[in-house]
């Protein structure tokens, strides 16, 4: 086994040359823009008469990438094509499947800022974030590749006297693997890479608004040696495309990250058993947040605003960990709020290429009309502080929005809006934040900045959300730091970068000798 698990670290661009280093692969990504891009279906190239054209965010009238869209017939031998890889690839070494993962790992590393510049161009990313999500897809290939060799060393059982056992981890079969727009690196790089290093076969249906980046991904697969069929790619439309990969008789796992709508779809379409089918179809749901960070009385102002700001407008929000709420005790409410509205006028909002801007557009004209929508819905049910309006035509650019006074009942403050839009509510004491914090029908991330180790302890135990995090913002999950996943309808609390991920696609098989 290697070297022991690490992050990787990321770019620090208050210097000179990560950001010239930057501009470089801006540039050479730009003289990219423009292509075709085929399915690849057992290895081979399938182009079709079925365009989608994929256009950068801020700049909707330059076409990053033409992207062939499959059918149900192309969807049909997309699965069959990996029912045949499976039946080798199961039987290949976990040692060695794991080696493929580190060398896909070692060659990102060193084009990180070629694939973080897709990124910026294909889905709106500023610099920073554009590089922690490739620095978070390498963890995932380096993390999964340990996890898989650990899991394939013999596992321990109660010794019996009169027997030898064993309990192996054996490979599911054949997933369907649909990843979200909003980590089009580090989510497609991390379902993918951990259904195959444990001996599946998948059928990969990128994201809609992102598939160029998905397709540059399956690119790096195969350069670093993977075999045809192993990873199948399969751009489409979901109703059509991906429903059919769901419903096949062929799908042993479905992995999902995305919204409640459409998780909630797949699970139940996944429960009906096809004609055919000789298992319980397994699914994996990752269906976002509606996360709170909570201020105490005691608190920092200044810790909590930075940790409000951060978590609420980075990536313009579209963050399923992002803090949509501030629900702030009464004793420092307007502190906080004046320090987040105070922050959040020096975020300078415009092209994510240009290494100045803090908030980038949304992702395209669908999340921007929702996000508008919802504007003016908190327009009538909270008092708006900051923003609320759009900039730049030529781009999906909306203002960094800030709503106070808002009621924890007000669907603003229920609904998941997923955009640069976070609602302040006041409480009267601390266990009334922890109530209103509670009272969604999520349970992803949150935060609570308090000085208060009662309050803090509480909290721990009180705070219903995967992912709970005291005295930091609620976003910025790392590998294997902080396994990620949460309750209710935020998904089946995965716990996507932890050591109990990979059961989730290998099923255990004990054997015993009596000699």
């Amino acid at each position: 086994m290697r070297t022991e698990f690490k992050n990787e670290a990321f770019t620090n661009f208050k210097e000179e040359p990560g950001n010239l280093a930057y501009d470089a692969a801006l540039r050479q990504v730009e003289a990219e823009l423009g292509r075709s891009y085929p399915l690849v279906v057992g290895g081979a190239r399938i182009d079709t008469a079925r365009k989608a054209t994929s256009v950068n965010p801020a700049r909707h009238g330059q076409v990053v990438g033409i992207v062939a869209q499959a059918d149900l017939e192309l969807a049909e031998r997309a699965i069959a094509a990996a029912a045949a890889a499976f039946e080798t690839w199961q039987r290949v070494d976990p040692q060695e499947r794991a080696r493929y993962l580190y060398r896909a790992a070692a060659m990102l590393r060193r084009r990180k800022h070629e694939f973080s510049a897709w990124m910026t161009l294909e889905a709106g990313k500023t610099r920073a974030e554009a590089d922690a999500d490739t620095a978070e897809a390498i963890d995932f290939m380096e993390f999964y590749a340990r996890e898989m060799q650990r899991l394939a060393l013999p596992q321990p059982l109660t010794p019996s006297a009169e027997e030898e056992n064993h309990l192996y981890y054996a490979p599911l079969g054949v997933g369907v693997v649909i990843p979200p727009w909003n980590f089009p690196l580090a989510i497609v790089a991390g379902m993918t890479c951990a259904a195959i290093v444990c001996g599946n076969a998948v059928v990969l249906k990128p994201a809609s608004p992102t598939p160029v980046i998905a397709a540059k991904f399956v690119e790096l697969l195969e350069q670093a040696g993977l075999p045809p069929g192993v990873v199948n790619f399969l751009p489409g439309p979901g109703g059509e495309v991906g429903d059919a990969l769901v419903d096949h008789p062929l799908t042993r796992f479905v992995s999902f990250t995305g919204s409640r709508d459409v998780g909630l779809r797949i699970n139940e379409r996944a429960a009906k058993t096809q004609p055919g089918q000789r298992w319980i179809k397994r699914v994996v749901l990752e269906m976002g947040g509606k996360d709170a960070i909570v201020v105490d009385a005691d608190a920092d102002a200044d810790q909590a605003a930075d940790a409000i700001v951060a978590a609420a407008f980075g990536f313009s929000g579209q963050k399923c960990s992002a803090c949509s709420r501030a629900i702030v005790h009464q004793d420092i409410y307007e502190a906080v709020l004046d320090k987040v509205v105070e922050r959040t006028r020096k975020l300078v909002v415009g092209d994510p290429a240009d290494r100045a801007t803090d908030v980038g557009p949304v992702v395209d004209d669908k999340a921007y009309r929702k996000i508008l929508d919802y504007i003016e819905i908190g327009k009538r049910e909270g008092r708006l502080v900051l923003g609320g309006g759009s900039r730049d035509p030529g781009g999906w650019f909306v203002e960094p929005t800030i709503f106070a006074d808002v009621d924890p009942k007000a669907r603003i403050s229920q609904e998941e809006i997923f955009g640069p839009v976070v609602a302040f509510t006041k409480a009267g004491s601390f266990e009334e934040a922890l109530r209103i914090a509670n009272d969604t029908d999520y349970g992803l991330t949150g935060a609570v900045i308090s000085n208060d180790r009662a309050h803090l302890e509480l909290a721990r135990r009180e705070f219903f959300a995967g992912n709970l995090y005291l005295n930091r913002k609620c976003t910025g999950a790392l590998v294997g730091t902080h396994p990620f996943g949460g309750f209710n309808m935020s998904g089946t609390d995965s716990k996507a970068g932890g050591r109990d991920y990979l059961l989730l696609f290998m099923q255990a098989k004990v054997v015993s000798e009596r000699f």
